[in-house]
């Protein structure tokens, strides 16, 4: 009963900011503690002794100090700590069962790579952009403090990479680059739709009450002003209109950015890219069939009843989430693209490797020299 209880609510709070999920395995399990010591707890700390073991294993790799003050040692240099930001109801541990994670074995796989300075801070799953974005900043203080790096990359998922983008704006100093998959930069006209139906002030507030009822025993992070509404209405094109005008892109900063496609859809003039690099071509041929779950939403996405529409993953389409340097799109709806549910298929006749893509693309930040 309770897992099915469990199972039942990660469909519905993953629909909106995570993941269905690509065949996984249990990659990296013996450096799976090394990377959950190293990470951020629910209520931002870092665990002190793992950061010093992992500064110890940095060093090893001969990194140059980035910079130096009269007030202190001097901080240390790429490649950076990583943070992942998880999108709208995201989670870093789902109703506190720390094997259910938004980013699924993603942490596990990135250990085993040698990649040890993980971190997956929580921020309010329901909260705007501005909100999450202060509480990802107080988390990448204390990385940057307790680590003794001067930066982090941010690599972002769905409502994740505004959070970021927040960030970048507030601490350029703190971010070395950032990387957003499947981020409506531009707005989606899944929330357009869903701003429709719930524009009644009572109706928003019923909802919103709902959400923080059945939230509590299952976010940490939920806060007691959070408002799903408000975020919702900030995931609208308009919404983002006044988002993006008061948090332009700093052309100093590295900006990556991937969209998924789902529906079979083989991408076309949407996901089109320079210079894509091949952790993305190497699933140009594969195709993703819709999950159940994204038929509705993918079918607004898509703008057409008949055809192929827009290049969309359900929730996001492909021409929504361009931003910076554009890098391409991979075969994966919304939920696939982190590994839910559970590190399941992305479906028939769909090679995705969702762990493989995320273990390639942060090698390719390597070699980028972040």
């Amino acid at each position: 009963m309770k897992r099915a209880l469990v199972h039942g609510l990660l469909i519905t709070c993953l629909a909106c900011g995570g993941g269905q999920g690509a065949n996984s395995g249990d990659a990296g399990a013996d450096a799976t503690q090394d990377a959950q010591a190293l990470d951020a707890s629910t209520d931002g700390s870092v665990d002190a002794a793992a950061s010093d073991s992992s500064r110890d294993a940095s060093l090893d790799a001969a990194l140059e100090p980035d910079a130096s003050t009269d007030a202190g040692p001097a901080l240390l240099g790429p490649p950076y700590p990583i943070v992942l930001a998880h999108g709208f109801f995201g989670f870093e541990d789902f109703a506190g069962i720390d094997f259910i994670n938004y980013f699924f074995r993603v942490k596990d796989r990135l250990a085993s790579d040698g990649e040890l300075l993980v971190f997956t801070p929580a921020v309010d799953p329901f909260g705007s952009s501005e909100e999450r974005g202060r509480q990802l900043l107080d988390a990448v203080e204390r990385i940057t403090r307790e680590t003794g790096y001067a930066k982090v990359n941010l690599i972002c998922h769905s409502q994740g990479g505004l959070d970021a983008r927040v960030v970048a704006a507030l601490r350029p100093d703190l971010v070395a680059s950032v990387t957003t998959v499947a981020t409506p930069h531009a707005g989606t006209p899944v929330a357009d739709a869903l701003v429709r139906i719930t524009d009644y002030p009572r109706l928003s507030e019923l909802l919103d009450a709902f959400v923080r009822l059945i939230g509590a025993p299952i976010y940490d992070a939920l806060g007691a002003d959070t408002s799903v509404t408000a975020a919702i209405r900030q995931l609208s094109t308009e919404g983002m209109a006044e988002f993006n005008a008061m948090y332009p892109p700093d052309p100093d900063m590295p900006y990556f950015s991937i969209a998924g496609r789902s529906d079979n859809h083989p991408g076309g003039a949407d996901c089109e890219a320079v210079d894509s690099p091949r952790f993305i071509t190497r699933w140009r041929r594969d195709l993703d069939p819709i999950d159940p779950l994204f038929a509705l939403p993918e079918t607004i996405n898509d703008g057409v009843l008949v055809g192929p529409g827009h290049a969309n993953d359900g929730m996001v389409r492909a021409i929504d989430a361009r931003f910076g340097r554009f890098l391409g799109c991979i075969p994966a709806d919304h939920m696939d693209e982190v590994g839910h549910l559970f590190g399941d298929s992305p479906g028939l006749g769909n090679d995705f490797d969702y762990l493989d893509f995320w273990s390639e693309l942060i090698a390719w930040l390597r070699a980028q020299g972040y």
